[in-house]
């Protein structure tokens, strides 16, 4: 993966959820939670920011009809991007990138490659990884998951903090293991398994000066897994792509399986923007040479009108499953923009399509094919929905009444300390470092924003004490585009303000209105495609503060990076 350049009618289905720990977080989650619960403030410290419920409301911009027997995409909805799935038996396993954000490398399983419940995160540990002074999309990239003699396997890149490593855990929910190291260069990383022996295949430097920007190559080295460490000579096996005459970029994410007496290599090449595509080549021997497929690409959506209703695009960075029945499925990365200038602020996205063996080839989708919101379901044992929908359109109440929090929270980089506690059914937090000060962690928990028509709501109880004291809600892209919306303190009166961060190291105060601060007060964000509005809510009273504002801050083409934007609880007094 490599730097990017930069309302519809509801679904027939709404379905509402009550997260409380019992449900959603599995003990081993609960043990080690990445944020322990904090002990008691002392009487030194300032008095927490309390935050009463988290509410969540989304709905899709596409008029989808899901007929019995159909699923519908994505199947990750939101910022769930590089997929990497495996089957062991008739469970399959999914894990996504998930950047400087922590915990990170989200675990999925399902039974029928459509329903699909989080099972842990690999990096819930802060001695496992340290991510400060990374930015939001720097850190974990592409992970690889597989199973092996007992033991599941992730690869992955720590982008600037530590390159290549590999983590192992005997169960796939957790826990996992602490790095090991790999001593090569490039990122994402995949094992193949023959037999006994493993191998690594991934992007690298070529074995020549690049000779042109975006000049990568895929190689492969064996992996002796029984001591952790690389072994034999590397090899390369793809140079630039399928046609270096035509200087193709990023060819990265790659993974190989074996079929028919062929070994298939399939990548993602074009960038993972609106180039993206997937390709494929296959080679009688694991070292090559490596044949690319005449009819390349194999999946893509760069010739299609970006006018198009209900637009899905850049695809790509696929991987193939065989299910216990024989039939052939790839999960991939897309996007949905809500508009023709390929605006999203809800990240990339998992995606399912069925693969055809054609000539002894894979074909994800054939050109020109628009990528379907709703097509038949896998030939496997229908399953119920998952407490928690990841697909379509849902909404959920967080109340905070539990020991911890469910495992979909994520803040930024790894914490240090403790700057939150669950009491009393609420959400306690302690100030820290400011969103975008790459040197610390903030206050700040916070979940995806996975429709691009949303609704956040939280109710708030905190007195700010000085000028630049500030809790409430915010929204990040990343640490340099963002958002606030809460109490603060302007010129020694406590008034409800939104700051905007757009591209730039600086707030923005947009707008503010006085309040007395003397009980709670509900906080909500609207969010419709590229547009946002707030309202608060004191003494059963409700106003606007802002509306129409221009969301495209948060959208990927204008604050780049691989991430979309996660909402939640912020906490910040500045220094004295």
């Amino acid at each position: 993966m490599h730097a990017t350049v930069p309302h519809g009618r509801r679904f027939e289905e709404r379905l509402i959820v009550t997260h409380r720990t019992s449900r959603f977080s599995a003990l081993p989650f609960a043990l080690l939670s990445l944020f322990p619960a904090a002990p008691a403030a002392t009487a030194a410290m300032a008095a927490p920011a309390r935050f009463d419920r988290f509410t969540y409301e989304g709905t899709s911009m596409e008029q989808v009809a899901v007929r019995p027997g159909e699923y519908r995409n994505p199947i990750l909805t939101g910022y769930y991007p590089d997929p990497s799935v495996m089957r062991v038996g008739d469970d399959y396993y999914l894990v996504n990138s998930s950047f400087a954000h922590y915990p990170g490398l989200p675990i999925f399983k399902s039974k029928d490659l459509v329903n699909w419940t989080q099972i842990g995160n690999a990096i819930d540990r802060p001695e496992q990884l340290d991510f400060n002074g990374r930015r939001i999309s720097q850190a974990v990239f592409a992970p690889d998951i597989s199973h092996h003699d007992g033991t599941f396997y992730i690869v992955n890149t720590c982008v600037e903090c530590g390159g290549n490593f590999v983590i192992t855990a005997k169960d796939p929910a957790g826990p996992w293991s602490n790095p090991v190291w790999l001593p090569f260069e490039g990122i994402d990383p995949s094992i193949y398994w023959e037999g006994d022996k493993a191998y690594i295949v991934n992007n690298r430097a070529p074995d020549e000066p690049p000779r042109y920007d975006g000049h990568r190559a895929i190689w492969i080295q064996e992996f002796d897994w029984r001591a952790g460490r690389m072994v034999g000579e590397s090899t390369q096996i793809v140079n630039g792509g399928v046609d270096i005459g035509k200087q193709p970029v990023w060819i990265e994410g790659p993974h190989i399986f074996r079929k028919d007496g062929y070994y298939y290599l399939t990548a993602a090449e074009g960038g993972t923007s609106v180039n993206h595509s997937q390709v494929v080549f296959r080679a009688k021997e694991l070292r090559g040479p490596y044949i690319p497929y005449e009819g390349n690409p194999i999946l893509t959506q760069r010739d299609l009108d970006p006018a198009r209703p209900d637009m899905i695009g850049s695809a790509g960075h696929a991987e193939l499953v065989q299910t216990q029945k024989g039939d052939w499925w790839a999960t991939f990365l897309a996007v949905r923009p809500y508009d023709a200038d390929d605006h999203y602020n809800i990240g990339r996205e998992t995606f399912l399509l069925p693969v055809e063996w054609k000539d002894g080839w894979p074909i994800i989708l054939p050109r020109g094919q628009a990528i379907p919101h709703a097509l038949k379901a896998p030939a496997l044992p229908a399953q119920p929905k998952p407490p928690l929908p990841t697909s379509g359109d849902f909404s959920y109440v967080e109340e905070f009444d539990g020991q911890s929090l469910p495992m979909q929270w994520i803040g930024i980089r790894t914490p240090r300390k403790p700057f939150y506690r669950l009491r009393g059914g609420a959400l306690e937090l302690e100030s820290g470092a400011a969103i975008g000060d790459l040197g610390g962690i903030p206050a700040f928990i916070g979940r995806r924003q996975q429709h691009s028509n949303a609704t956040f709501s939280t109710t708030l109880r905190y007195r700010p004490t000085k000028d630049g004291d500030r809790a409430g809600l915010a929204a990040v892209q990343s640490d340099r585009s963002n958002l606030f919306f809460g109490l603060t303190r302007i010129a020694g009166k406590p008034a409800v303000a939104l700051y905007t961060r757009d591209a730039a190291d600086a707030d923005t105060l947009v707008a503010s209105a006085p309040v007395a601060p003397n009980g709670p007060i509900t906080l909500t964000m609207r969010v419709t495609g590229g547009t946002m509005a707030f309202d608060y809510a004191v003494g059963g009273r409700t106003a606007t503060l802002k509306e129409g504002l221009d969301a495209t801050l948060l959208s990927t083409r204008k604050a780049g990076g691989f991430v979309g934007t996660v909402v939640g609880p912020y906490r910040y007094t500045p220094a004295s």
